[in-house]
């Protein structure tokens, strides 16, 4: 059985189409990313999932309830966690477990010890005794996470957990996601990070309210608008890469060009020669470059299908 089956799943708010005949499956145990530009349904169909808002047609399953019968069954079997911190400012670290616990009918023994595994799975038991409000953005979703875990639900919905947070925070957040993961919980996430959509096992990629594509990270990078036939990508390395970048996405062989750290990454056709590259930039002052084949990221999959998809 799968974690999540949609079929044709549909929300309207009047005459608008916020989600859009969604269908798809999530196995269990796996990260799935759930990817779009905002506005595209992403937050809606989560609602729906989390059976918190009804579909106008179209059925869903999550750990084998509907969302639509059985409601109160889906919402007892999952974790949510928001990008918004919205736990209470003004409870302790423990306080807040202790209510959340209490919300899903932990009492006595069984809620002191999952406060203890939850408290001791995302290391937070040197700031139990201090109020929510006070901790860091780090810490104030490692509690989140924990309030999400309260209850061992077997499907946790992460709607980008990681946004406003530093990078030691959001690779350490991460961690703990994979040793979740490997507990065979299915894992939910959204988010904007390309190199965090690089970890989902599979990504589902949602742009104006419709699912577009679907499949695992090699996958949509082997798709043939992200990898046209006769073309290759390379990264071009100049001392000045800015002004590099200008004098090279004139060119009419460079299909795609954009600045990743200190390299050009270009999109050309492939009878196009390195050598093109390095007269492009001698043209303006710019000593030979290197030059190195590259395979397409996920920044390049999703900038690549949401340009086209635009231009429908």
């Amino acid at each position: 059985m799968n974690a999540i089956d949609l079929h044709g799943l549909t929300r309207r708010f009047g005459d608008f189409t916020a989600v859009d005949a969604l269908t798809f499956s999530v196995p269990k145990g796996a990260i799935f990313g759930f990817l779009g530009p905002n506005g595209s349904g992403k937050s809606t169909c989560i609602r729906m999932l989390c059976g918190l808002l009804l579909p106008t047609s179209g059925t869903a399953t999550v750990n084998g309830h509907d969302i639509v019968g059985e409601a109160e069954a889906v919402k007892r079997s999952i974790g949510y966690m928001n990008q918004a911190f919205s736990l209470y400012r003004d409870l302790t670290v423990e306080e807040n477990l202790a209510f959340f616990g209490g919300v899903y009918g932990l009492t006595g023994e069984a809620l002191r010890r999952r406060k203890a595994e939850v408290i001791d799975l995302v290391g937070i038991g040197d700031y139990r005794g201090r109020r929510s409000g006070l901790l860091s953005g780090g810490w104030k979703q490692r509690l989140a996470l924990a309030a999400a875990l309260i209850h061992e639900p077997d499907l946790l919905f992460l709607d980008e957990p990681t946004a406003g947070i530093d990078p030691v925070a959001r690779r350490d957040l991460w961690d703990l996601l994979f040793a979740l993961a490997g507990q065979n919980k299915t894992l939910f996430v959204t988010t904007h990070y390309m190199d965090e959509a690089e970890r989902c096992s599979e990504i589902g990629y949602i742009y104006l309210s419709r699912l577009m594509v679907q499949g695992t990270p090699a996958h949509l990078k082997a798709l043939p608008e992200v990898s046209p036939s006769g073309t290759r990508r390379i990264a071009v390395a100049a001392p000045l890469p800015a002004r590099a970048l200008q004098a090279l996405r004139g060119k009419p062989w460079a299909l795609d060009a954009t600045l990743v750290e200190s390299e050009v990454h270009l999109l050309l056709p492939r009878e196009t020669g390195d050598g093109e590259i390095v007269r492009a930039l001698e043209a303006v002052g710019l000593p030979p470059a290197g030059v190195r084949p590259i395979d397409p990221s996920l920044e390049d999959v999703f900038v690549t299908l949401t340009r086209s998809l635009a231009k429908r």
